[in-house]
């Protein structure tokens, strides 16, 4: 049987995630959720855990957290095991509580960081209630979905500063928060001077993906369904990686990523062109393909993208890639030929 891959290292980065089996909720009040709150807060001390932020949904929750030791496998068994053993004396239920064990993502601190906890802090919106839901996302990345008007950005707005069980309240300024949550790491990582500034900055950035559009999960930049970072992390996860790949078949995922002049080359070779000679020519798709390509295959940042085209702003970047998707959805035989060059592009990586 396939086990799920367990990276653990002392001053590791982990996004995790619980959740209800069959989807049911883990949370029906108050009083569950501040307990689960006060279990967290506990394993923290327990195991030298910091943590960096957290959601509580109904059926699922996210935790931001640094482990001092190697020893996330076994707090999260704490903390799991002792909320569902309260929990089901409490509600009078028997069975498991948790589908399956906990999701851990091993993160790039620097590289996203920031970035996560944003993703993290949004979960209050990012549901059918508020247009958000996962069909609606895709649909607005893809540019059919347009944005969002001013009553809808006002209401979700409004969600994120009331919603409770969140350490985004804290994060802005609204309220303390747990004595254990750590705030100014990743408040840093956002820029501005004094302690106010960085809480406004990080409202500013956080309420930007309300108000112009959710940005594309991290989540599609992971590999073997694991790993979030950089290339250097990449290659140090490999090495660590072991055992069978029928037991560990997300350990097939571990490529390395790919350089964007490998991309260049591959768009250049698809378009029978040189990069400079269509690279800024008006209405033409390959600078947008090997944009796409670069997120998709190279795990690259908004950001160092523009860089690559040129110096283009990542906002412009973001909108190319947006650009692309729904050009290959809507152009089945470009679809096609970027299909089959793309698999000729993957044949690279080790």
């Amino acid at each position: 049987m396939a086990r799920p891959l367990r990276i653990e290292r002392a001053g590791a980065w982990y996004h995790v995630t619980g959740r209800g089996t069959e989807r049911r909720r883990i949370f029906t009040d108050e009083r569950d959720r501040r307990h689960w709150l006060e279990l967290l807060g506990e394993a923290a001390e327990m195991w030298r855990w910091v943590i960096y932020g957290y959601v509580l949904m109904e059926n699922h929750h996210h935790v931001m957290l640094e482990t001092r030791e190697a020893n996330l496998g076994r707090g999260m068994q704490w903390l799991n095991t002792s909320y569902a053993m309260w929990f089901n004396r409490r509600h009078q239920r028997v069975g498991a509580l948790f589908q399956g064990r906990y999701k851990a993502i091993l993160v790039d601190r620097l590289g996203w960081g920031l970035e996560l906890s944003r993703y993290l802090h949004l979960n209050p919106v990012r549901i059918a209630t508020f247009g958000l839901d996962k069909k609606a996302r895709q649909a607005q990345r893809l540019g059919v979905g347009g944005l969002p008007d001013a009553r809808q950005v006002r209401e979700r707005i409004l969600r994120l500063g009331r919603y409770e069980w969140s350490s985004y309240r804290a994060y802005v300024g609204r309220v303390e928060g747990p004595e254990w949550l750590e705030k100014k790491t990743i408040l840093k990582l956002g820029g501005g001077g004094g302690v106010k500034e960085r809480q406004r900055e990080y409202r500013r950035y956080v309420e930007s993906a309300v108000r112009e559009g959710m940005e594309a999960s991290p989540w599609e930049q992971l590999r073997g369904q694991l790993v979030l970072g950089t290339q250097q992390m990449w290659e140090q996860v490999r090495r660590r990686v072991g055992g069978p790949k029928r037991e560990q078949p997300q350990a097939r995922g571990f490529g390395r990523r790919l350089e964007f002049a490998e991309i260049v080359r591959a768009v250049e070779e698809f378009k029978g062109e040189a990069w400079g000679v269509f690279r800024d020519r008006h209405g033409d798709w390959g600078r947008d393909l090997a944009l796409y390509w670069g997120r998709r295959h190279g795990g690259m940042r908004l950001a160092r993208l523009g860089q690559e085209v040129g110096g283009v702003d990542y906002a412009a970047v973001s909108t190319a890639i947006k650009r692309m998707e729904k050009r290959l959805q809507e152009d089945k035989r470009l679809n096609e030929l970027a299909r089959r060059a793309e698999s000729k592009l993957l044949k690279v990586e080790t």
